[in-house]
């Protein structure tokens, strides 16, 4: 395996040395800048490679003339099982120079297209040779404008792509009347298990379409439809399919904004029957107190549930009271995002009443809520009952100095604690000077955001002078927070 993702315009001479590499498998040059003349010089040396079996060439701005150059090859690579060419601006002539190839690569199973300003010409192209493609399991041709016609061109295909387990194709426009189209053929597709279709703003009309085909989809267990502007009614007519989706593990309706606590019935109807139910992603959907209760009320069925995404939802502290009950009982449950929530202090109390019960708890977001002083110092008397809390995001709180001391002393008893997010807060020179004090015991933690919380040069030198102890400390934030350059300059600590 060779990667030099992120290094820059790699060498020519660098280029070269890879035909010497014969067992060579896995190649990534992602993000490197290489340019049509780079991929010319790697095309010269890719016949040579006999045992390449992934090839990632994302972010290269290789353009039509340098996939053209690169299809040329690519044939000879008889092992080629995964192709990743997202984000290089090939647009349709340089998509239909590399379908003409990809009918030899006999062996690929994995092709990501995403963002290559590919319209409806291109995808057209790549229908006619997909169907000969007998092992691609994986299609992603996301952030491309191939509209309502490229989503008929593909949906013509989709039956004869009897492997295809994954389909991803948000932000690409397609509106109504294109997943319309497609829902046409999805419902041959017997091997899907990944649909991704945010992004495409079909509404209401659109999602009603989709969840007619939804229990043809046998499958089918990820489910991506955020930003669609779907609203109650839109989320009833999914609620319809969804009961049909036995195998549904992850669902994700977020940034869907007027869904609101109507369509959190409605699909609160159907979630308790979704058994498999594992992610469940619903922020910003518009939801108030009583779509929080509606969830809540479902989720003691949702024994699966190990994620759950409710932030920038208005559920204020009576919504965190009601959801509390139900969490009570979701056992699975390890990653909980509340973020920008507004539970304030009380709702923070009421969270903490439950929380300890959350064994498998790992992630936790409370970030952008007002708990304040008092709402911080309820939710550490339960940190060291979280024995599985490996992140912790506390950003934007109004926490100030004493709160500080009274959760650092929690944050001794967290031991897999690795990345601690407090940046926004009011803790000051004091408080950083009590967090210093049980840094030492926080043997796992990597990350340490502290930006923004008047901290000072008298904070600074209390924090850094502990950081000996921090052996596991690869990342610590202290932008904006009055220190001075020569204390920086000093300090030689990772991140400003």
């Amino acid at each position: 395996m060779v990667t030099l993702k992120g290094s820059g315009r790699v060498s020519f001479e660098c280029l070269g040395a890879l035909g010497k590499c014969k067992a060579l498998a896995h190649l990534d040059l992602s993000e490197n800048r290489t340019g049509a003349e780079g991929v010319e010089r790697l095309a010269g040396i890719l016949g040579q490679c006999k045992a390449l079996t992934h090839l990632d060439l994302r972010s290269n701005g290789i353009g039509n003339k340098g996939v053209g150059r690169l299809a040329g090859v690519l044939g000879s690579c008889k092992a080629l099982a995964h192709l990743g060419l997202s984000n290089n601006r090939i647009g349709d002539e340089g998509v239909g120079g590399l379908s003409g190839v990809l009918v030899e690569c006999k062996a690929l199973t994995h092709l990501s297209l995403s963002e290559n300003k590919i319209g409806a010409e291109g995808v057209g192209r790549l229908s006619e040779v997909l169907v000969k493609c007998k092992v691609l399991a994986y299609l992603d041709l996301s952030r491309n404008s191939i509209g309502a016609e490229g989503a008929g061109r593909l949906a013509g295909v989709l039956g004869e792509c009897k492997v295809l387990a994954s389909l991803l194709l948000s932000s690409t426009g397609m509106g109504a009347a294109g997943v319309g189209i497609l829902a046409d053929g999805l419902g041959k597709c017997k091997a899907l298990t990944h649909l991704s279709l945010g992004s495409n703003w079909f509404g209401d009309e659109g999602v009603g379409r989709l969840a007619g085909v939804l229990g043809e989809c046998k499958m089918l267990t990820r489910l991506d439809l955020h930003n669609n502007a779907l609203s109650a009614e839109g989320a009833g007519r999914l609620a319809g399919g969804l009961r049909e989706c036995a195998a549904l593990a992850h669902l994700g309706l977020g940034f869907n904004r007027i869904v609101g606590d109507e369509g959190a019935r409605r699909l609160a109807e159907v979630l308790g029957e979704c058994k498999a139910l594992a992610h469940l992603g619903l922020g910003s959907i518009g939801l108030g107190y009583e779509g929080a209760g509606r969830l809540a009320g479902v989720l003691v069925q949702c024994k699966a549930l190990a994620h759950l995404d409710l932030s920038f939802n208005e559920i204020g502290a009576e919504g965190a009271r009601r959801l509390a009950g139900g969490l009570r009982e979701c056992k699975a449950l390890a990653h909980l995002d509340l973020h920008g929530t507004e539970i304030g202090a009380e709702g923070a109390a009421k969270l903490a009443e439950v929380l300890g019960g959350c064994k498998a708890l790992s992630y936790l977001d409370l970030s952008r809520n007002g708990v304040g002083n008092e709402g911080a110092g309820r939710l550490v008397e339960v940190l060291g009952e979280c024995k599985a809390l490996a992140h912790l995001v506390l950003s934007s709180n109004e926490i100030g100095a004493e709160a500080m001391g009274r959760l650092a002393g929690g944050l001794g008893k967290c031991e897999v604690l690795a990345h601690l997010e407090l940046s926004e807060n009011e803790i000051g020179a004091e408080g950083a000077g009590r967090l210093a004090e049980v840094l030492g015991e926080c043997k796992a933690l990597a990350h340490l955001g502290l930006s923004n919380n008047a901290i000072g040069n008298e904070g600074f030198r209390k924090l850094t002078g502990v950081l000996g102890e921090c052996k596991a400390l690869t990342y610590l934030d202290l932008t904006s927070n009055g220190i001075c350059a020569e204390e920086q300059r000093l300090s030689g600590v990772v991140h400003w």
